[in-house]
């Protein structure tokens, strides 16, 4: 009887296609992280605490804006086709659904296209996050993107104006302000804190906003 002959693994620093890419990664079901990032396959190091605690915290910020705001989802650490060789797989995204008018979409099993805001917990990752993924974000049109780092502590958000990334700053009170999610609020010092009512507090003054009420109005009517 034949015997099936399975791919080759992915190994880091692979050159592949992105099709080689995932048929490969689909015949490694144990295999739960891998990045193609132009064209380059990027392996997962081990997880550690402080990315861990700080994806964790994200993801409640997420959670709370995303209740209060129909027509919005997020994931976290989902395999995006974002492009002909890059797949990459952030941290956490935010997207406006497509069928409110949002600018990703689904293939198969996949998210594809560019979410509206990525986000990126840079503790071992720094270099990647603030080069090659950085690049691949602007010009795939993620309208924003953030790369949090632990230590030391400094938050990075950008936001895409005519095809280039911009740093937004905060306010005076510490707060960064979306543009392309209205009320999406994050409290700095909450944040590195990991003081979760906080948190969601400011989320909750953020929605509140009639900037937030016609936001979640635009939503509701585009969507098909």
């Amino acid at each position: 009887m034949a015997v099936p002959i399975l791919p080759p693994l992915l190994l880091d620093g692979d050159r592949l296609t992105r099709e080689e890419f995932l048929r490969r990664w689909e015949q490694m079901p144990e295999l739960k992280f891998a990045e193609l990032i132009d064209g380059i396959v990027c392996m997962p190091s081990p997880v550690s605490k402080p990315h861990s605690d700080f994806q964790l915290r994200l993801s409640y910020w997420f959670g709370c804006y995303m209740s209060a705001t129909p027509g919005c989802s997020g994931g976290v650490s989902g395999t995006v086709l974002m492009s002909e060789n890059s797949v990459p797989q952030p941290d956490l995204a935010l997207v406006i659904n497509p069928e409110c008018g949002g600018q990703s979409r689904e293939e198969g099993q996949y998210a594809a296209g560019a979410p509206e805001l990525i986000v990126e917990v840079s503790h071992t990752t720094s270099a990647r996050d603030k080069g090659a993924k950085l690049r691949l974000y602007e010009r795939s049109g993620v309208r924003e993107y953030l790369t949090v780092q632990p230590k030391p502590q400094e938050i990075i958000w950008r936001e895409l104006v005519e095809g280039v990334y911009r740093e937004m700053a905060p306010g005076n009170d510490g707060i960064f302000r979306s543009q392309a999610f209205p009320g999406l609020w994050l409290d700095t010092a909450a944040l590195w804190a990991a003081d979760l009512p906080r948190i969601a507090e400011v989320v909750q003054q953020g929605v509140a906003t009639p900037e937030h009420a016609e936001f979640v109005q635009r939503l509701a009517a585009s969507k098909r």
